[in-house]
């Protein structure tokens, strides 16, 4: 009987790991046809985000809230990054976090955007378009205004952030000590992409590197639903891809603390470590240790 029961499964989860992959790949007779699902694929791949467990305030023994830089050119972070072209030459599957966020956003699917990591100050998706957008005017259309013509929209260049220029995620998070289960989590707050500010598209590399900035944060449970049905391609195995919001909660991710709270309101490690690299990373890691040796020393005392 639960060798019947074992078969069963592996039959159903062979069955949805083929839904969430290439769909219809196997079978398809024309190109068009790859990536049509059928009924029970569908349903199989309609996964919502798994809901977290319940916390009352009173299980929180202790907590601390953190803000890190996770960098895109780190190879272990490269999932969030590629691809950079959206030009529908891949699967619609196949979509960079950045890609993924603001699709979701225009279309409605994400409503929770702020311009800062306290989620005070609620933008719209037409104030996003204003950071996201830039238009100046050509050399010919300058030459053009100042011998007294008519200015055209084809005068104008239009600079656009897109996914090739977001080089980092800021993510915000509290670690948190439960008492009830006598262990340390962690829950994702919030989510920022990083890139040079739209204003410095035309002058270079050197002025973009020197002014990046957060062009929105939104709170993450929010996003979660859209970020559960997106999902991340798998360079060891492309038939078993793992959905970004996985991918977030998990904390598959390289990324260097650069704020914590604290009575200096909340001043960041660059504040009071000036210009020394290497001391503001020792600091990143001695933040990391004290809330990792906090759960140590709870069983040691």
């Amino acid at each position: 009987m639960n060798k019947r029961v074992l078969i069963a499964f592996l039959i159903v989860f062979s069955n949805f790991q083929l839904g969430i992959a290439q769909a219809n790949l196997l079978n398809a007779k024309l190109p068009q046809e790859v990536g049509q699902l059928n009924e029970a694929q569908s349903s199989a791949d309609n996964l919502d985000a798994i809901e977290y467990g319940y916390i009352d305030d009173r299980d929180v023994l202790w907590s601390k809230t953190v803000w890190e830089i996770v960098d895109l050119n780190e190879r272990i972070n490269f999932p969030y990054y590629y691809p950079t072209i959206n030009n529908g030459m891949l699967s619609n599957n196949r979509r960079s976090l950045f890609r993924v966020l603001l699709d979701n956003i225009e279309a409605g699917e994400i409503t929770e955007i702020y311009s800062t990591s306290y989620f005070n100050n609620k933008i719209t998706f037409d104030e996003l378009n204003e950071t996201l957008e830039s238009k100046q005017l050509s050399e010919e259309g300058i030459n053009k205004s100042n011998a007294g013509e008519e200015i055209t929209d084809n005068d104008y260049d239009i600079f656009k952030i897109e996914t090739d220029k977001v080089v980092q995620f800021r993510v915000k998070g509290t670690w948190y000590f439960n008492k009830r289960l006598g262990e340390l989590k962690y829950r994702l707050l919030g989510l920022a992409p990083v890139a040079p500010d739209v204003s410095t598209l035309s002058q270079g590399p050197a002025a973009m590197a020197d002014a990046l900035v957060p062009l929105f944060w939104i709170w993450y449970p929010d996003a979660r639903k859209s970020l559960s049905s997106a999902k991340v391609f798998n360079n060891k195995n492309s038939s078993q891809p793992i959905t970004f919001d996985n991918m977030l909660n998990s904390r598959r991710f390289n990324s260097v603390i650069y704020k914590e709270e604290n009575v200096y309101e909340d001043r960041e490690v660059k504040d009071y470590i000036y210009e020394d690299a290497l001391r503001q990373l020792l600091e990143s890691e001695r933040i990391k240790s004290v809330i990792r040796d906090f759960e140590q020393d709870m069983w040691s005392n």
